[in-house]
């Protein structure tokens, strides 16, 4: 479990993160944003072979596990052969957790390596207009 907040993702400047996750086992990255209207974007690569990949939304850390939202579902991704890009807008404030899953991999341990951005919405306030 990897808790981050908005701030420190805005501070990760271009440099990719490493997880090692463990054959049989999973990472988790939750990610606290408070203010909505945020783009949350990512882009991984896993070494060797495939990794599987969610994100779930969770209003509150009391929310049950069965009650968080699947925003992207369980997929295998074949990020082993190409880069795997993709974002979630944040509707609402709560935890967005990306999950990298290697429950399926019985001996094979996994190296992901990943890259997490967020962007506030440019909002046009007219000032330039003569």
């Amino acid at each position: 479990k990897l808790p981050l907040t908005v701030e420190e993702i805005v501070n990760f400047g271009e440099s990719n993160r490493e997880l090692f996750i463990k054959s049989s086992t999973y990472s988790i990255i939750p990610i606290t944003v408070t203010e909505t209207g945020l783009t949350i974007s990512w882009i991984f690569s896993s070494d060797p072979k495939s990794i599987s990949f969610s994100v779930v939304y969770q209003e509150s850390e009391e929310t049950p596990l069965d009650q968080c939202k699947v925003l992207i579902p369980m997929t295998r991704c074949n990020s082993h052969k190409e880069t795997i890009r993709g974002q979630v807008k944040v509707r609402n404030s709560g935890i967005y957790t990306l999950i990298f899953d290697n429950t399926f991999s019985r001996f094979i341990s996994k190296r992901v390596f990943y890259h997490l951005t967020v962007e506030r919405p440019v909002i046009y306030d007219g000032s330039d207009f003569p």
